[in-house]
């Protein structure tokens, strides 16, 4: 679950006066589930909102959100599953890593923080959340900045970094970002799946068509609808380059509108439904994209509108993690059955 949700279901428990505190993975040896600076909300009605395990470690960790919670100081859980005689969790968990868990209760500074922290991520800034904290949790610092920190494996979901001093005296580093747009030009029924999995996926949906009928947030739940043709939804729109952008209208001509629009403003990800012939004539006569996908998706052999949609959401969260993805030199049967959803 992307961080700006979490901010806002913290912001809601609180609300409701009840007692929440964030689990975050600070450290990972071996093999894990997750990877560190994944975060999930507790409650102490039992309540939980993203996931660090299987669902292995979820029940232990609900266990200790009154105690840490009364205690208004963090403290950090530690999960060794690596020797290979422990028949508790390592039958359970399914790795063998070890996981350094730092649990917050969600008041007094910890609060401000979020309640800060959800503010800028609405604004569309880059957060970097600087913990300093003893690993009993007598003493906890926080500094917000705004200077994206060049530390991680993952520049696109953020970075993160711990460093282990004296006293086991810790300093945990993570920079959140807003969720990054996708956006969907045409509104048919292959476009509402994609759409769901994207928001699963930690994208913010928007979907622009020129049908009325078909572009309605009863038909698109969770998605930002815009009505209008390509100037319009241009406009109406305005992409940027962290935006993500997929074109499945099935209407060459608005399609070629919307291409022509976009040469002077590149994007993250530009996807096209279709062919490669089909997108050469779309193409044709303007630059090369420097981000252009067509025919859109992982080439995994997809059949149908699901499985498309499949491969469209895995190449999305590729391409957003920084993962080089391998052009596909031909045309394949894959992609006929692809342009068969084309118009």
């Amino acid at each position: 679950m992307d961080m700006k949700d979490l901010c806002k279901i913290a912001l809601s428990q609180h609300q409701q006066q009840i007692r929440t505190v964030l689990a975050t993975v600070v450290h990972v040896e071996g093999h894990a589930y997750r990877k560190e600076g994944v975060s999930m909300i507790l409650t102490a009605d039992g309540q939980q909102f993203g996931s660090i395990s299987p669902g292995c470690l979820e029940s232990d960790l609900v266990a200790r959100v009154d105690d840490v919670w009364n205690s208004s100081q963090v403290c950090m859980v530690e999960y060794d599953m690596r020797p290979a005689d422990d028949l508790s969790w390592g039958e359970n968990i399914g790795c063998g890593g070890l996981l350094n868990i730092l649990l917050e209760p969600i008041r007094d500074s910890f609060l401000n923080v979020i309640c800060e922290l959800n503010d800028r991520l609405d604004q569309g800034d880059n957060v970097v959340l600087t913990r300093s904290f003893q690993k009993n949790g007598q003493q906890i610092d926080y500094q917000l900045s705004d200077q994206p920190l060049m530390l991680a494996h993952d520049a696109n979901s953020g970075t993160e970094s711990i460093s282990y001093g004296e006293r086991e005296q810790y300093t945990f580093v993570r920079t959140y970002r807003p969720k990054p747009r996708l956006i969907l030009i045409g509104a048919g029924d292959d476009s509402m799946l994609v759409s769901s999995l994207a928001q699963l996926s930690g994208f913010d949906v928007v979907v622009g068509d020129w049908r009325a009928g078909l572009c309605t947030e009863e038909r698109f739940k969770g998605a930002t609808c815009i009505v209008g043709f390509p100037q319009s939804l241009y406009e109406q729109i305005q992409p940027s380059g962290q935006d993500y952008i997929i074109l499945m209208s099935h209407n060459f001509p608005r399609e070629r509108e919307w291409v022509e629009l976009m040469v002077d403003q590149h994007c993250a990800y530009l996807g096209i439904m279709g062919s490669k012939e089909r997108t050469r004539r779309l193409m044709d006569q303007l630059p090369v994209y420097p981000s252009l996908h067509s025919p859109v998706g992982l080439s995994i052999g997809a059949d149908g509108p699901d499985e498309i949609a499949i491969s469209i959401i895995a190449e999305l969260i590729a391409v957003k993690r920084g993962r080089v993805l391998v052009p596909r030199k031909d045309v394949t049967h894959e992609h006929h059955r692809i342009s068969a959803y084309s118009g």
